[in-house]
């Protein structure tokens, strides 16, 4: 629960943003996640230069998923460290993060992949239906895509913002491109908090009846 003091804390810091970005061209629905985004980071390429895209279905679909009490598989511990985690609790969906199952590391030596993809593989049942939250590793996105043109796997949404030098770009260009329900953004830009920001945001809408 948010104290009294730290809600006029983040009142004030939401006033701010608001401020600074000015118009945008985000939705009702998407702004929300974008400026919980920014707020989280305090960086505000994720409205301009670095912008964050939406699939015409996505937000709404997070909602109804979380909302039916769906699983969220996530790349890395670091976005459940960042989570609200009263949120999952309420809602009844079970969080799942596989990077750091020991039998994982043979199974990544054998398929000549890294233990992200291993992680996004074994979690194939859970994603259906489900929402897949990548903040690290685009090695894990593009294993979510590839699956999901193989047939094995149909997520609710896709939540595909990693951060780094090496095909962080190219994975989120490429899931842009997809007809999975995504949020992603723009250029290096992104990690964990991004992920977990994106969650909470659609946490808090679904709490405002949307």
């Amino acid at each position: 629960m948010q104290t009294r003091k730290g809600q006029s804390i983040e009142d004030e810091s939401m006033q701010i943003i608001e401020n600074e970005i000015g118009e945008h061209q985000y939705s009702e629905l998407e702004w929300p996640i974008v400026r919980r985004i920014i707020h989280s980071t305090a960086d505000f390429d994720f409205a301009r230069d670095n912008k964050v895209i939406f699939h015409k279905n996505a937000v709404q679909n997070g909602l109804d998923a979380l909302k039916n009490g769906c699983s969220i598989v996530v790349d890395v511990n670091g976005v459940i460290g960042l989570m609200n985690k009263q949120n999952p609790k309420d809602f009844k969906n079970n969080v799942i993060c596989n990077i750091s199952e020991p039998s994982l590391i043979e199974s990544a030596k054998k398929d000549n992949k890294t233990r992200a993809q291993m992680s996004m593989r074994v979690a194939k049942e859970d994603m259906n239906d489900g929402i897949v939250v990548i903040g690290n590793a685009p090695t894990a996105l593009l294993e979510v895509i590839e699956m999901v043109r193989e047939g094995i796997t149909k997520p609710a949404l896709v939540i595909g913002i990693p951060v780094g030098f090496v095909s962080a770009v190219e994975s989120k260009d490429e899931l842009s491109k997809t007809d999975i329900p995504f949020i992603t953004n723009q250029g290096r830009k992104g990690g964990s908090p991004c992920a977990s920001a994106i969650v909470n945001a659609l946490y808090k809408l679904l709490r405002q009846g949307n």
